[in-house]
């Protein structure tokens, strides 16, 4: 499967202008590979704002809409970053919203870690689970930002059988060796390819690194950013990681459970 990580500039609280620039870097970029998979960052149309009122959107919101556009326009698989209405009122969900080559919302995983520096568990609530969902003949698993220090959603989904772990972040450069660290352990204590995708630029208080990668079930990178806004790509083959889980069985006991 080939997959492209999109590594934008978030525009501070301002939808149209994320919509406006996704799409530039899209023409940019040029075709996108059918049925692929594409992955914008963490809360990609609004930035990391604790500003529930100002950005969180319904579950059929402007965000979900453009998002399911793009992946009809493109006949891709879709993972983006969008503030959602949260169960109570005054309350958002940081959540990875998934939709299908033909537009359909097919997965939602709502951020089961808030970052507790910036106080975002006050404003975002934390989810319960990992989930897992089907493309093709690949699971997959989305998971965001801070949820990468905690190894316990990431071996709950691969016990679940997920083979390929998405992070979509807005990590700060200030700790950009940790983001780098992680990715690659999650991807080796999990025998799963892990596909990283952070923002570049920066908002009213942090600078961000870019540095998106892809990682293989090895702990080997496959492609790697720099911090400049770009589009990161690579072809995943499942095949390797079946036989890299055969041949070395370090989760086969977990698997096995599930």
């Amino acid at each position: 499967m080939r997959v492209f990580g999109f590594q934008t500039d978030i525009a501070w609280e301002d939808r149209s202008s994320n919509f406006s620039r996704i799409k530039a870097l899209a023409d940019e970029y040029g075709p996108i590979e059918a049925d692929s998979l594409v992955v914008f960052p963490e809360l990609s149309t609004s930035g990391f704002t604790m500003n529930v009122d100002a950005v969180a959107e319904p579950r059929e919101g402007e965000s979900a809409q453009f998002f399911s556009c793009f992946a009809k326009k493109h006949h891709c698989n879709v993972i983006a970053g969008i503030a959602a209405v949260g169960d109570e009122p005054g309350f958002g969900a940081n959540e990875a919203v998934c939709f299908s080559p033909d537009g359909v919302e097919v997965a939602r995983y709502r951020k089961m870690n808030p970052f507790v520096v910036a106080g975002e568990g006050q404003h975002y609530p934390a989810g319960k689970s990992p989930i897992i969902y089907q493309i093709g003949e690949w699971k997959v698993a989305p998971l965001i930002c801070y949820d990468l220090r905690f190894p316990e959603p990431f071996r709950t989904a691969t016990s679940m059988g997920a083979e390929l772990l998405v992070v979509i972040a807005n990590w700060p450069a200030v700790r950009i060796d940790h983001w780098t660290t992680l990715l690659r352990a999650r991807a080796i204590e999990n025998q799963a390819y892990v596909v990283g995708v952070n923002r570049a630029g920066s908002d009213p208080t942090l600078e961000y690194p870019g540095a998106s990668i892809i990682v293989g079930p090895r702990g080997e990178i496959f492609a790697a950013a720099d911090d400049s806004v770009s589009v990161l790509t690579a072809t995943l083959d499942r095949e390797e990681l079946v036989n890299w889980r055969r041949d070395f069985p370090a989760i086969a006991g977990l698997q096995s459970n599930s």
